[in-house]
């Protein structure tokens, strides 16, 4: 691995390697901000499709999923694809079918619902875009 530093022995920091198609630290991002919208949108009283204890337990498992992810691990992809499927899933069918009801587009619930269904559906494509780099890594690097 190649260090910058200041050359006389000091601290260094190991550089940023590039690895094609790894996408997994904007997917932290996307996982980390998602949590927060969760708790902001429940600690404001918005009408979210989990309860309390169903919000800040979502909002736990994507802090921890966005903490442990990282390009040397294959599998913890695969369960960012599912968390990122299961919020699509859930925030755009509830945007979706409240629209449809009639709800108002600039009611704070539906603005809510309908971030974490659009972030939700950006963490999955580029989760996949992540385990699509991983299969078609040389199995020897």
């Amino acid at each position: 691995m190649t260090y910058e530093g200041d050359g006389d022995g000091g601290t260094s920091i190991p550089r940023r390697r590039r690895i094609p198609h790894y996408h997994g630290d904007r997917t932290r991002v996307l996982f980390v901000v998602s949590a927060a919208v969760l708790i902001v949108a429940q600690s404001t009283g918005a009408d979210l499709p989990l309860s309390t204890a169903g919000s800040v337990i979502a909002a736990v498992l994507l802090v921890i999923a966005a903490g442990i992810t990282n390009p040397d691990e294959g599998w913890i992809h695969w369960l960012n694809a599912i968390i990122a499927v299961w919020g699509t899933l859930l925030f755009g069918m509830t945007a979706v079918s409240r629209y449809r009801l009639g709800a108002h587009i600039l009611d704070s619930s539906f603005i809510y619902v309908e971030a974490l269904a659009l972030l939700s559906l950006i963490a999955l494509y580029l989760t996949t875009r992540t385990i699509r780099g991983f299969r078609l890594r040389p199995e020897h690097p």
